[in-house]
């Protein structure tokens, strides 16, 4: 039996015990402690969680020989940073999502992972949850894809601070953060990993500050609202697919996926535990009547293993990927390393740049954004 893959953690925020606490569901991870500046805060959140050896400096967790992989979840203007230090430590990184503020860092961050021979994987939990493997796998009963509505809408208590004047990381450019970076990007990334790279997105943003404001640090956003079309030379060409998120109101309707041979509804992005499809029957002249205008419509749920914490599946395959094991992804079953960091790249960085054309669109900048200029081509 191989010894246990080794892992440390950078943040102590909720995510980080939902990732611990799916660690320990997983045999071959051993938890060894965790980074804070705040010494008390670090041998603290190491001892709750059972681990041994809490850091206080970043330099201390890159050069510890008794660590072998790190998990990122610090503000995300502080993902490349950090990452970077653990790669040049030859630490493997699982990097919270969005990897990075944009896809040029993101890029680089992967590169310099190749050259040190390390993995660097974005935990993005749909793109490594079997749910969304039987959602893709599925599409084919929906017919000729036409429209796909992706939602993701939670109330933030932070936005509370907001409206109080009050300054917090989750409204914050310099942190890289704001309802895309957070929610959307739930709806992004499943996007592209189904269906491709878009070859048009159009953005309308819902904005909560202007350039002038302090305690965000410059035009940021709450919500908003992406169209996102499909040509006829894409994966999927005739697509349009409309994306909604929000960190400043709660979204309450499913998600759809809707074909000319059926609809596909799927109750949550992140953690999809009900999945059913519509096979419509013989269609008819609608009327003003009650009854169905799809007469002999079929609906069927989809056998989905339900999971109260689906991080599981991303340390699952994090592990695979830095023991060399073959692993079974969205995309197929059996996929060699290369070729699943292959796909799981693809999907981070064209993600990456649909997020960074709609901040474009909305003038939402970030201090890293200020190192590349977008190459994302719209009509």
């Amino acid at each position: 039996m191989p010894e246990p893959i080794r892992l440390a953690t950078i943040g102590t925020s909720m995510i980080s015990d939902d990732l611990l606490d799916a660690a320990a569901q997983v045999d071959d991870i051993k938890y060894v402690g965790t980074y804070s500046r705040n010494p008390i805060t670090a041998r603290e959140f190491t001892e709750r969680h059972g681990g041994t050896r809490p850091f206080t400096t970043l330099e201390q967790l890159a050069n510890c020989k008794d660590v072998d992989a790190v998990y990122i979840a610090s503000p995300n203007a502080l993902h490349f940073d950090q990452a970077l230090a653990c790669i040049r430590g030859d630490k493997h990184v699982l990097i919270e999502k969005p990897a990075c503020s944009n896809r040029f860092q993101t890029q680089s961050l992967y590169a310099a992972a190749e050259l040190h021979h390390v993995i660097a994987l974005e935990a993005m939990r749909p793109i490594h949850d079997p749910a969304w493997a039987k959602i893709f796998d599925s599409l084919e009963e929906l017919g000729t894809l036409r429209r796909a509505t992706f939602r993701f809408g939670k109330y933030s208590s932070r936005y509370d601070d907001v409206k109080a004047g009050r300054h917090t990381n989750i409204f914050d450019t310099k942190m890289a953060s704001g309802a895309l970076m957070d929610m959307g990007i739930y709806t992004v990334e499943p996007m592209v990993a189904l269906f491709g790279m878009p070859d048009r997105v159009v953005a309308a943003p819902t904005l909560i500050s202007d350039s002038k404001c302090e305690t965000t640090n410059g035009i940021i956003d709450g919500a908003g609202s992406v169209l996102c079309t499909y040509g006829p030379h894409s994966g999927t060409p005739g697509l349009v697919a409309e994306l909604a998120y929000s960190k400043i109101s709660t979204d309450l309707l499913p998600s759809q996926i809707e074909g000319d041979l059926g609809t596909m509804t799927i109750d949550s992005m992140a953690s999809p535990q009900h999945v059913s499809i519509m096979t419509r029957g013989k269609a008819v002249r609608g009327s003003a009547s009650t009854e169905s205008n799809r007469p002999n419509s079929t609906t069927r749920e989809l056998d989905i293993e339900c999971r109260t914490n689906n991080m599981v599946y991303e340390l699952r395959d994090f592990v695979s990927l830095i023991r060399g094991e073959k692993l079974d992804t969205l995309w197929g079953r059996e996929i060699t390393v290369r070729g699943a960091l292959q796909s799981y790249d693809c999907v981070t960085f064209n993600s990456l740049s649909v997020c960074d054309e709609i901040r474009n669109q909305a003038d939402v900048h970030f201090p890293a954004d200020f190192r590349f200029s977008s190459d994302f081509r719209v009509e």
